[in-house]
């Protein structure tokens, strides 16, 4: 596989995980008595973190890797 495409399968892949995740903490913040403004900052901030998180690792990997 062509190297624009592996990038392109490989962000598309970490923007779904981190929907699922935001969804997920949006949905145990409600489930935990959060009213939906809270919920949804909640839900976010997951999104944001994992988001950075996935920058940081491409960030090492990539200086690793060169």
């Amino acid at each position: 596989m062509s190297e624009p495409a592996t990038v392109a399968l490989t962000t598309a892949l970490v923007v779904v995980i981190a929907v699922l995740v935001a969804a997920g903490a949006g949905k145990l913040a409600h489930l935990d008595g959060a009213t939906y403004p809270s919920a949804l900052i909640r839900s976010a901030a997951a999104f944001t973190a994992v988001l950075t998180l996935a920058a940081a690792v491409a960030t090492a990997l990539t200086t690793w890797l060169r």
